[in-house]
């Protein structure tokens, strides 16, 4: 007899580990676990995780390794490429929250150190940085709810990369459960450590395939005094390119964020919210933001770079912002596109990357693809240009029933990837592979990557009981 696709002796044994409130095996208890935010992908599991100290996530992965039982670790489940969630793998898996692991363990403002559960909320982090006069800058749209132990599993970007890099350049170190259930901890609190093989690396990016992580070390800044926002209407994307170029050499390491929207993207903002109000009339909007310490008038070198731009008619239009209140209604349309997709329903996403320079004729060809061989399906544009990535999103026809334009999608999806493969380019900027992605990643590896993606694999899981499907294509993990 089985209990939801769980034995009872199974599930005996996870609550002996875990306790009662540490297990969740019927379906109504498991929902919220098995589909992403986007609600694209649904999966199954035979029961749900919750360890609530790093002893028993050790326990969990020392008994489900012995009963045979595949896991998928899972965060704040916010990512958009099923990495959290199975949704094809052959044999049964359970998943493995991390939400109760969700304590601040140290805030070290004289080291600029902040030590977390993986489980806590990226704003959790944010806020307790800013207590303290300091800053976390990794910056997301979903930081309300996703968890940093995901943030560090994925490599996660968002707006702020451009000045201080992806995760995995604000991680010191971490703390993580390996396959057999021991515990690896690489805490130091130092910025600078040459000692060989720098095996954080490893669990970063590696979406959960090589361990759980239970713990992050992280870069802590000191607080901007001040920030200024300006939000631009510029004719072109070439146009926008060359702005940025011109604003990283005026403004040097003061940009904080270059954002680029396409007007088109505008329609989905209002949405989300209709009462949004582009600031500028133009084919392109870019929103700039620079920050510094109190003693740099930010506000005239803002002006002085736009009044060139401007005499130039690179920019055509400007608005800057006079308020707190202002920068984050700018912010909001940024923010509210992505949500207003959502609302609209199934589309095209992704998330590539180029050269800075290959951005303009990404978008042209992207565009000219979907009005040649897709008409009536809706391009969008937009993304953090100042490090090459761009989300190339395409919104079906209303009146398209979802199945086909789920097929076509998935046709539409193959076009672009050739499109950014021949510049040179990636189908994952910063959302990471998952599963949605796993089989045109692992094709696209040559021969010698193959070799050595695999072997760090079979050396860390041998068992292949890590996370599989994700990365790797099923039939590539051991068993």
């Amino acid at each position: 007899m089985t209990i939801h696709g769980i034995s009872p002796d199974v599930l005996t044994a996870l609550e002996h580990v875990l306790g009662q409130s540490g297990v969740a095996a019927d379906s109504a208890d498991m929902a919220k676990y098995l589909v992403d935010w986007s609600g694209d992908h649904h999966g199954g599991a035979l029961a749900v995780l919750k360890p609530a100290s790093v002893a028993e996530v050790q326990a969990a992965v020392r008994l489900c390794g012995t009963l045979g039982l595949a896991m998928i670790p899972q965060g704040g489940n916010t990512g958009l490429v099923a990495g959290a969630i199975d949704i094809g793998t052959a044999r049964g898996a359970v998943v493995i929250s991390l939400e109760r692991l969700n304590r601040i363990r140290l805030v070290d403002a004289d080291n600029f150190i902040l030590q977390a559960d993986a489980g806590c909320i990226l704003q959790h982090i944010k806020n307790a940085a800013d207590e303290q006069d300091c800053l976390f800058p990794l910056s997301l749209g979903a930081q309300g709810s996703c968890q940093i132990g995901g943030n560090a599993a994925s490599n996660a970007g968002g707006v702020n990369v451009l000045r201080y890099g992806m995760a995995r350049d604000l991680i010191v170190g971490l703390e993580a459960v390996l396959p057999d259930g021991a515990l690896w901890n690489g805490f130091s609190g130092l910025r600078k450590d040459n000692r060989g093989y720098d095996l954080k690396q490893l669990f970063i990016g590696a979406e959960g395939t090589l361990g759980i992580i239970t713990g992050v070390e992280m870069k802590l800044f000191p607080k901007p005094g001040r920030v200024e926002t300006a939000y631009l209407g510029l004719p072109s994307f070439e146009a926008a390119i060359s702005l940025f170029r011109r604003a990283r050499r005026q403004c040097c390491d003061l940009i904080s964020a270059f954002e680029i929207i396409g007007a088109e993207c505008m329609e989905l903002a209002r949405l989300a919210d209709p009462n949004i109000v582009a600031p500028v009339a133009a084919p392109v909007h870019v929103l700039i933001e620079l920050s510094s310490s109190a003693a740099i008038d930010l506000r005239a070198l803002l002006v002085d770079f736009l009044a060139g731009t401007m005499a130039e008619d690179l920019v055509t239009d400007a608005a800057l912002a006079e308020s707190g209140a202002q920068a984050r209604a700018f912010w909001a349309i940024r923010e509210g596109l992505v949500e207003g997709q959502a609302k609209r329903g199934y589309h095209v996403r992704t998330d590539l990357s180029v050269r800075i320079s290959d951005i303009p004729t990404l978008i042209a060809q992207a565009r000219q693809f979907i009005e040649l061989q897709h008409p009536g399906w809706i391009s969008q544009a937009y993304g953090h240009a100042g490090d090459g990535n761009i989300h190339f999103n395409v919104l079906p026809p209303l009146d398209l029933a979802e199945p086909a334009a789920r097929a076509t999608g998935a046709t539409i999806t193959t076009g672009l990837y050739d499109i950014v493969n021949a510049l040179g380019g990636s189908i994952s900027a910063e959302h990471g592979i998952g599963r949605t992605r796993q089989r045109v990643y692992w094709a696209g590896m040559s021969a010698v990557q193959r070799r050595l993606v695999s072997t760090l694999k079979d050396a860390l899981d041998p068992g292949g009981l890590m996370n599989p499907g994700c990365l790797f294509p099923a039939t590539e993990t051991s068993s």
